[in-house]
């Protein structure tokens, strides 16, 4: 069982910089992706970034090219997500996952079993 905790949203204007963290607990060692997920009113949830746990290579949805990074501390067992330069629609409800994945689908949402409560990002223009 993995435990996944967000926190960090917030409100803010456009442009400026939040900084997302997910505190995991519970067996660390079994999942070797962990992703951020966001999901805005009315639409579906999509993929932002994953990394893996184990070498640490890392992917970007395309909203998040550029922008966003994505970093894990393993020594805290805790996983970012930095966002800079936000736009209104960047407006979500941002959602910490954890899974054991093969080589594709590492965006998609039905591939990651455990999820976190979410945590809100606010983006006023």
């Amino acid at each position: 069982q993995v435990r996944l905790a967000e926190s960090g949203g917030g409100a803010v204007q456009a442009g400026g910089s939040l900084r997302l963290s997910c505190v995991v607990s519970g067996s660390t060692s079994s999942p070797n992706a962990l992703a951020w997920f966001r999901q805005a009113p009315g639409k579906e949830r999509e993929g932002v970034a994953v990394i893996r746990t184990y070498g640490g290579g890392t992917w970007y949805g395309p909203p998040a090219q550029g922008r966003f990074n994505i970093a894990l501390d393993t020594a805290r067992n805790t996983l970012y997500l930095q966002m800079n330069n936000l736009k209104p629609e960047d407006t979500a409800i941002y959602y910490c996952a954890a899974g054991l994945l093969g080589d594709s689908g590492l965006l998609l949402s039905d591939q990651y079993n455990y999820w976190g409560q979410g945590t809100q990002v606010t983006v006023s223009s």
